[in-house]
């Protein structure tokens, strides 16, 4: 599950709820955008960099970028960043740009939680930059609320994860009619300013803006959808680019069609599926290990199957206290972005469902909670990716999906449901051709079984693009930079500073297996207590 802001870390969870978790030619078909992304007017001003408050190892600074490309001298947009110095030994070699996902991910606070998970070679090496692209976080952020409670108390009556039976469909379709109405009341300029073509163009400027001749990028889950969108609408510029958790840009933009889809984004490019596999593969597991190591083990792969599907059928029956059905399942989904140790904390929270405990809430900090962002992802997403406008169509889309995906299918269903309603449309979105030959190949990363971005979304993303190569990691959760693999580490630090490429058809293992170790007498240190339930308004799935 996902904060807007966060992505998963190795080391633990760095979220604390699922915000709402994708054959060209060379040439522009019907309906489609230019191929060429109107390159700014002026030239970008060279940042100013100054030690960030509080994290004096980092450097801030805050650059303007023009609202609309098209018209460069109206309306600015403020964007954040935050640098971490290349360390050395060894001579730098340039600036890396990274993406943390979303979409409505900060790259400012991922780059501060998550820089340690850098391979070494590329610390020393690269300054290391994220921003909060426009609309998210510090940057000009959409924000359709005065302040956090105000959030919270629009948020209390939507059922959590996802809306079960006829009342809590009404309550949680009204809910997101009315958040769009919110934002569209406060912004309805950057509204449609904010599609993932605007952010590309500010990305190459960015680049400009650091004295970068060519772009070095690593984009996980949504920043691979990014990363795809700038080396088609600046080829020439692309020097290294990773992506990492690959999103089918076809299925995103639904092919460029003007139609009114019959499916969700997350039915398109196969999302539930991915999430469903990844669950059988977490029971299989799970079967297989002992209670020491999996408590929600059955003795055997086919008995745990059935003991999740009864726990879940005695959910819908009857909740757990706070423990609803559907909150059940968005944490389900949420547990498996992260093997380690995340496996092994959903694995004791089901035995605790299971049992008919409580299961340990997640540490709540003593801190006032900072504004939650919700509306970063429906703003960004629901404006680019087309998706069904009724929402009376939403229970048969869930069905759809229950029937091929199970449990997890129904959550990923209702959680395009917001984009129904939302009131806004990208005014310049790239929907291709995906196809334009880089400077330079891109490496393509997935794990086999993600539970968010599906391995088959990176052997379609490999083929649209013009010369990508494929590093296939046989592993688990969402993204290989979340879920360590030095194997796939090595390849992508080869790359980057010498532009060697794995060989063609490359496989890497993850560095441990799930559940391969016992659990620790008095449970798990994951640095934040249990899973939890998360914000009920913000427990459903995004792109990454």
């Amino acid at each position: 599950m996902h904060i807007p802001g966060s992505i998963t870390s190795r080391g633990g969870y760095t979220a604390a709820a699922l915000a709402a978790v994708l054959c060209t030619t060379l040439t522009t078909a019907p309906g489609r955008a230019p191929a060429d992304g109107p390159p700014p007017s002026v030239p970008a001003t060279p940042l100013e960099w100054s030690p960030c408050s509080g994290f004096e190892a980092f450097d801030c600074a805050v650059t303007k970028v023009p609202l609309d490309y098209r018209d460069p001298g109206a309306r600015s947009l403020d964007l954040a960043l935050v640098r971490k110095k290349a360390t050395g030994p060894g001579p730098r070699k340039g600036s890396l740009f990274f993406n943390p996902g979303g979409p409505g991910g900060s790259g400012t606070e991922a780059l501060v939680t998550l820089y340690e998970q850098f391979p070494v070679e590329l610390r020393e090496r690269f300054d290391i930059i994220g921003w909060d692209p426009r609309g998210v976080g510090a940057s000009t952020a959409v924000r359709c609320f005065d302040t956090t409670e105000e959030v919270f108390r629009w948020a209390e009556p939507i059922p959590a994860g996802f809306p079960v039976g006829q009342e809590e469909r009404t309550t949680f379709v009204d809910a997101y009619a009315d958040l769009g109405r919110r934002c569209e009341k406060r912004d309805p300029e950057l509204l449609r300013h904010i599609s993932t073509a605007d952010t590309a163009r500010d990305l190459d400027r960015l680049r400009e803006a650091v004295g970068e001749e060519q772009l070095n990028y690593l984009g996980v889950s949504y920043g691979s959808l990014l990363g795809a969108t700038y080396a088609n609408l600046f080829p020439d510029k692309v020097r290294a680019m990773v992506l990492d958790g690959a999103i089918d840009p076809e299925a995103w933009l639904n092919g460029g069609s003007k139609s009114e889809p019959l499916l969700g984004t997350l039915q398109r490019d196969g999302t539930d599926l991915g999430a469903a596999a990844t669950l059988e593969q977490f029971l299989t597991l799970c079967g297989k290990a002992t209670v020491d190591r999996c408590p929600f083990s059955a003795g055997d792969p086919e008995a745990t199957r059935t003991k999740f599907t009864r726990l879940m059928e005695r959910l819908q029956q009857a909740p757990q206290e706070a423990w609803t059905y559907g909150a059940t399942v968005a944490t389900v989904l949420q547990g498996l972005y992260v093997v380690d140790p995340q496996w092994s904390e959903l694995a004791v929270t089901l035995q605790d469902l299971w049992q008919g405990r409580t299961p340990q809430e997640a540490t709540v900090p003593e801190d006032p909670p900072p504004y939650p962002a919700l509306e970063q992802i429906e703003a960004i997403r629901c404006s680019e990716s087309p998706n069904p406008r009724d929402p009376l169509r939403y229970p048969s889309l869930e069905q759809f999906s229950y029937e091929r995906a199970g449990d997890l299918g129904r959550l990923l269903a209702w959680s395009i449901e917001p984009c129904a309603t939302w009131p806004a449309t990208a005014a310049q979105p790239y929907t291709g051709p995906w196809n334009r030959p880089t400077a330079h190949p891109v490496l393509v990363v997935n794990t086999t079984y993600d539970p968010a971005t599906a391995y088959t979304q990176a052997e379609a993303l490999t083929r649209r693009l013009a010369d990508a190569r494929l590093l296939t990691v046989h592993g688990y959760g969402h993204s290989a930079f979340s879920n360590l693999s030095s194997c796939a580490d090595d390849h992508q630090t080869r790359y980057f500073l010498d532009g060697v490429l794995p060989p063609p058809g490359a496989t890497c293992s993850q560095d441990d297996e799930p559940f391969s170790t016992p659990i620790p007498r008095g449970g798990i240190d994951s640095g934040g207590g249990g899973m939890g339930t998360g914000n009920p308004a913000t427990a459903r799935p995004d792109a990454g």
